[in-house]
This record gives structure tokens, sequence and C-alpha cells, in this order.
């Protein structure tokens, strides 16, 4: 399926820019949760590194009939502090993502009837508001010294939905089956 309009491609490229950022920035972000005693934070730090992966995949793969060099704009957040100043800024990511990014994405991919980059940009939405909240209680938890728990973190290899424990069954956002998620 193709892109047909260039606004809606140039959304996607900025889309998978800023999923690619998150995705490496997640990652620096669990290593160093890692080193600084807080295993568990780090285990979320790359579950959600690997739903910012199938954002970023999905994005790309809308545009696989595009080949060709693009310059890409991205917003994202920068820094490598302390485990509480990592997770604001893993927050206001999540928060930019769902409060201003997304929703003006998926609208312009509506009106310009860009089905592929609808469906990306409506699992990346739904996602990120997921990732925004256990962020959130991981920076309370680790504000007081503490890790989160240590319960299996499932991600959706479709959509990057993000669950801890086994309370769903079935993707609430994709409805991909249990089996097929990313434990970490």
């Amino acid at each position: 399926m193709a892109v047909n309009n260039a606004m809606t491609a140039d959304f996607l490229r900025s889309a998978y820019g800023g999923e690619s950022m998150a995705h490496m920035r997640y990652l620096i972000w669990g290593e160093e949760a890692n080193k600084n005693g807080f295993p568990n934070i780090g285990r979320l730090f790359n579950a959600v590194a690997n739903a910012e992966w199938v954002h970023a995949r999905n994005h790309f793969n809308v545009l696989k009939d595009g080949i060709g060099d693009n310059s890409v704009v991205a917003g994202a957040v920068f820094g490598n502090t302390d485990i509480v100043q990592n997770l604001q800024g893993a927050i206001d990511g999540e928060l930019h993502e769902v409060k201003q990014m997304y929703p003006v994405y998926l609208e312009t991919a509506k009106f310009q009837v860009e089905k592929g980059a609808e469906r990306s940009f409506h699992y990346a939405l739904e996602a990120e508001k997921i990732h925004a909240e256990l962020f959130k209680n991981a920076q309370e938890k680790a504000k007081s010294g503490a890790d989160i728990g240590s319960d299996k973190i499932y991600v959706c290899p479709v959509c990057g939905y993000t669950e801890i424990g086994d309370k769903v069954q079935q993707c609430p956002v994709c409805g991909a089956k249990k089996e097929m998620f990313r434990n970490f």
C-alpha cells in the first residue's frame, strides 16, 4: 500500500525518526538503571524500547514503496542523569506523542485516507498512553529509592502495547494473542 500524500509521508518519516531515537534512548537509560541498582526499571526501559522499535518498524513498513533519501525532522529528549530524571524524560517524550504528535498525525492520515498510516499511528498512540503511565508509576517508586516489582513485562509485537503481569490474554489495541507477545 503506497502512501499517496506528501504530508502523511512526512509525518510517517518524522514518527519513524522519533521512535527510532526513543528505542535507543530507552536502551541507554535501561543500561543506566541496571548499573544504578534498578534492574526492574531497566527491564521496563528495555521492554518499552522494544515497543518503540515495533512502532518504528510499522511506520517504516507503511513507507516501503517510497525508496529514496529524505531528511527527517523529529523531536527527541536528550540527556542521561539519574533514574528519576531519565524517567521524567521518558514521561515527557511519551506525553508529547500522546498529546501533540500522534493525534495530529492520526487525524491527517484519516483526512487523507491513508489507511496504513492511520493504523500505524493509532497503534502507536494507544501504546504510548500506556508507556507514559508505566513510566510515571516507575518514577514514583524511584523517587523513594525503590525499584518496581519483578513481574514479567509483555510487549505486543504487532502494535507495541505493553503490559506488566499476566492480566491480558489478547491485545486490547490490535487483537494479537498473548502467546505472540515478547516478554521481559
